[in-house]
């Protein structure tokens, strides 16, 4: 493991960040785009693939361990960091040469502690972009700040994001992140039982696990707002699938971890 470091150095201006698990399949082609950035810096998480070999081929800077909290494992990747700039993406995501370009041109300026970025979705090879958020999916993301501004919370999906006191954030970028967020239809559904796992654990850890009738009522809201407000009409069954899961999350998270309890209670 690397020697945490937490001070920029001034000729490295922006660092590339990813956390990756086991993505031998798809690393290769993000790391092909963020070359463009002075420094590369990569989280093994558990890894037990041919990732490690394939990051050799761009960077030393490899940080390996186990991290069953994703905003710890995110922040020790930040940590490791050594730019004045860190742009922090995932395995499935990808930086077009216009949105690169937009980046350099962006950090040169001093208006702002953080961007965000608007992303664009690919279920498959369809572009879906209406109707994402509620926990499954981004519209944008805030994947562009200045070293030390920002700082991941202690949760295993999802985890809410710190920002430093007086942290500026700018005006959205222009060009759009490629999110290659799913393969298809069967992959939105295991993407959903993960998360909804995962939430039960983070709700267990909290003790705040909540009520079925709380959790009922958020159900029609979450859906308007993806379907209705978010446009998700327009993805045609995407949207549908896509609402349906937003609305559902809370209520699935909660019977998990309400189960789980019980079950606990009675060994």
């Amino acid at each position: 493991m690397l020697k945490e470091d937490n001070t920029p150095k001034t000729d490295i201006q922006l660092s590339a960040l990813l956390v990756i698990h086991n993505e031998e399949a798809r690393i290769r082609d993000c790391l092909e785009r963020v070359k463009f950035c002075d420094e590369i810096v990569v989280v093994l998480d558990r890894c037990t693939d041919g990732s490690k070999g394939i990051v050799l081929e761009y960077t030393d800077r490899i940080v390996e361990g186990g991290w069953p909290i994703e905003g710890d494992r995110r922040n020790t990747g930040n940590d490791m960091c050594r730019g004045q700039w860190v742009l922090e993406i995932d395995a499935d995501e990808h930086i077009s040469p216009e949105l690169a370009e937009e980046i350099r041109s962006t950090i040169q300026r001093d208006d702002a502690d953080y961007y965000l970025i608007p992303v664009d979705n690919y279920i498959g090879g369809n572009l879906v972009r209406y109707g994402w958020g509620a926990q499954f999916g981004k519209a944008s993301a805030s994947c562009l700040c200045r070293k030390g501004v920002k700082r991941w919370g202690n949760d295993r999906v999802h985890p809410k994001l710190h920002w430093k006191d007086g942290a500026r954030r700018g005006v959205k970028l222009e060009n759009r992140l490629l999110h290659y967020v799913d393969n298809n239809i069967s992959d939105m559904i295991r993407r959903f039982d993960s998360y909804t796992t995962a939430r039960a654990k983070d709700l267990i850890d909290s003790g705040e696990i909540g009520t079925m009738p709380h959790n009922a009522r958020r159900i029609l809201s979450r859906f308007w707002r993806c379907f209705i407000s978010r446009k998700g009409y327009r993805e045609g069954g995407y949207g549908f699938l896509i609402a349906t899961f937003a609305a559902l999350y809370p209520m699935v998270s909660h019977i998990k971890a309400r189960y789980e309890v019980e079950q606990l209670s009675s060994q």
